[in-house]
């Protein structure tokens, strides 16, 4: 039996965990998972722009509806529905209950985001990675997955829900756990999270791209969250923001 005292403690955790201390929403996993659904081209054309793939809203909106756009190469096509197609994958174990930040869904996850368009999908790298820009060496293939179920328990040395999906995003983009699609799978994690407790996604704009690019050079070698993290919250679209306080 667990000690009263240690009750209160859990209790005081489990409040705790899941609070948004900066906008202070109220968390609603349906209406949140709607809202992100309505976003799904959104999501899927800022993430292939930020990738050098440069698609248009109303072609991604054509695409997504099962029609092929003009001028584009298949390959980039492909990548743009593997987006897609892993947002509703998402969107599946969210309203199955099914979501969880684990080594299984991140790998079953970049299956479907990475097919084609990394070295391998669906599985952890198996050997050494560099990132263009930096000086910064990613850890070794063998550390990986003693990495992930660390990330997973620093979760709670934050009392903010964004605080913590942040660290999942960056963390997942720092330690590059697969060979490609990295910065992509962070965000998808990072979301997932969100949207499992309750709060909306963060949309990473394309237009913000120079900016993205230079802070995460700069957290590559650093490790320190806290100029990422003001940015991630930045790109908040505060329409959401007023929908999920009211």
């Amino acid at each position: 039996m667990i000690p009263k005292i240690h009750k209160k403690n859990l209790m005081k955790t489990k409040m705790i965990q899941y609070m948004d201390h900066q906008w202070k929403m109220i968390p609603d996993k349906p209406k949140a998972i709607m809202l992100a659904k309505r976003e799904l081209s959104s999501f899927v054309c800022d993430a292939v722009n930020l990738e050098g793939i440069h698609f248009t809203l109303p072609e991604i909106q054509t695409l997504l509806d099962g029609i092929t756009v003009g001028g584009h190469k298949l390959k980039d096509q492909q990548i743009a529905l593997n987006q897609a197609n892993a947002w509703r994958l998402l969107f599946d174990w969210l309203e199955n209950d099914q979501f969880e930040i684990s080594i299984t869904k991140a790998c079953l996850l970049h299956a479907i985001a990475a097919k084609e368009d990394a070295l391998t999908w669906g599985e952890f790298r198996s050997g050494n990675v560099t990132i263009a820009g930096t000086d910064y060496f990613p850890p070794g293939a063998n550390d990986l997955n003693n990495l992930f179920i660390s990330m997973t328990h620093r979760l709670f040395d934050y009392n903010d829900i964004y605080d913590q999906a942040i660290h999942l995003f960056l963390t997942m983009a720092r330690y590059q756990f697969f060979y490609d699609v990295n910065k992509r799978m962070g965000r998808f994690m990072m979301n997932g999270y969100l949207l499992n407790k309750g709060f909306p996604a963060i949309n990473l704009p394309a237009k913000r791209q120079l900016e993205f690019n230079q802070l995460m050079l700069d957290f590559y070698k650093s490790g320190v969250q806290k100029p990422m993290n003001e940015f991630m919250r930045s790109c908040m679209d505060e329409r959401l923001v007023q929908i999920m306080s009211g």
